[in-house]
């Protein structure tokens, strides 16, 4: 396995001002977003959806943590971005096949819901960083317990408990608090910027996909 140093990289060798660092890290973010939406509107789902399950299953994972491998063992900005991709792109199929399942009304509801937490969590993420840095033990904790009872829920008791995706949305709002104020705690550079925004959009895109499972549920 690779560990990720990308919030160990704390010093004051700044090569970007605040207002730039962020702006990039904003960028990324965008381009990881509309990546997604381009894929939703251009792929059928039926493409995809036509993909051998284990074959689908596989290449995502490769794919994943082979950007994941990139992004956390790079220090250089073009490397990171490719890894970011390799991120995004398999994410973006999972929506293709996702997305179809839900009416435009509950995916724009989704989506405003998912911009408003996200900034609030930002604003919380700079304000308290230490608060937010004392609770990710936790929260790793919690997200292993909840996908650990989805799954027995889902596969032995064929049941899905709406409860859960209130729980795990929650928790993926604390990262979004845990990994902002750890990306504003880092030097500023470009690859930094990008590392941190790789793992802003995972926090980001799951709290959009429980926060749409909740909508229709409704």
């Amino acid at each position: 396995m690779f560990s990720n140093d990308t919030f160990k990289r704390v010093g004051i060798n700044h090569r970007l001002s605040a207002n730039t660092y962020n702006l990039v890290l904003g960028a990324v973010l965008l381009w990881g977003f509309g990546l997604n939406w381009w894929l939703v509107e251009t792929v059928p789902a039926e493409v995809v959806k036509a993909i051998n399950p284990i074959a689908f299953i596989i290449g995502y994972f490769v794919s994943a943590f082979a950007g994941l491998f990139i992004i956390f063992s790079s220090k250089k900005p073009a490397f990171s971005f490719f890894g970011y991709n390799l991120i995004v792109v398999p994410v973006g199929l999972v929506l293709v096949m996702f997305i179809p399942g839900h009416s435009q009304e509950h995916i724009m509801a989704a989506a405003r819901i998912t911009t408003i937490l996200t900034v609030a969590m930002m604003v919380l993420g700079t304000l308290f960083p230490a608060f937010f840095k004392r609770i990710e033990g936790a929260l790793l904790a919690a997200l292993f317990i909840s996908l650990i009872v989805e799954l027995v829920q889902i596969f032995v008791f064929k049941t899905d408990v709406a409860l859960m995706d209130w729980i795990v949305a929650a928790i993926f709002c604390g990262y979004i608090g845990v990994d902002w104020g750890r990306a504003n705690q880092i030097e500023r550079t470009v690859d930094n910027a990008i590392d941190s925004a790789a793992s802003l959009y995972l926090d980001i895109i799951n709290l959009f996909m429980r926060v749409l499972q909740i909508a229709s549920k409704k």
